[in-house]
């Protein structure tokens, strides 16, 4: 996008410009914060500084009159400079900074196991892939009860069937689950 195509739908919509410019250079600009910012700050810390990127540009193509055919540049650049100011406010607010090559540098402990949690969030993608292969109305069925934690009166209500033949759907729904999912390795 260039300088004049983003004023020319600013005249028609501000916001919607906003927005279209905002949906072309977020992962451009998200990735310039991440790699400067990924290993010292939140998560919050990031995302306050992508939204503070957007401000930056804004103020600064509004108030001046911008000349550069590839806005990717400049919103680099803005990019850049609010991922310095933000590594350095945060190293301001949580006290001295210690280089990694310091010898009495020791490893970072975090609490968070990484390795576990990927294993999980990949056991529980497969384990909802499976849900929806029983098809419906067992699909729902398992879903309802276990994700929304429904009674079988409020399935069936839901699903037009009675609490006994939701109780026994789930019964068999579970053990061709169960069945499915030890095909592939999985066990619960």
């Amino acid at each position: 996008m260039t300088d004049k195509e983003l004023k020319a739908k600013i005249k028609l919509s501000p916001a919607r410009a906003r927005r279209e410019f905002f949906d072309e250079y977020c992962n451009y600009v998200y990735a310039i914060i991440i790699n400067k910012l990924r290993n010292f700050c939140s998560r919050e810390d990031i995302e306050e500084c992508v939204g503070d990127v957007f401000i930056d540009f804004f103020k600064s193509f509004d108030s001046c009159n911008i000349r550069c055919e590839e806005l990717k540049g400049l919103i680099g650049v803005i990019a850049k400079r609010r991922a310095i100011d933000t590594y350095r406010r945060v190293c301001k607010t949580y006290g001295k900074t210690v280089s990694i090559d310091d010898e009495e540098f020791d490893d970072i402990v975090s609490e968070e196991n990484v390795e576990k949690e990927a294993e999980q969030s990949e056991r529980n993608a497969l384990l909802l892939k499976k849900v929806h292969e029983l098809g419906e109305p067992d699909s729902t069925i398992i879903i309802q009860q276990y994700y929304y934690n429904r009674t079988s009166l409020e399935i069936g209500e839901a699903i037009s069937m009675t609490a006994a033949a939701v109780q026994k759907r789930s019964i068999r729904a579970r053990k061709k689950l169960k069945s499915m999912l030890l095909e592939v390795g999985v066990s619960l």
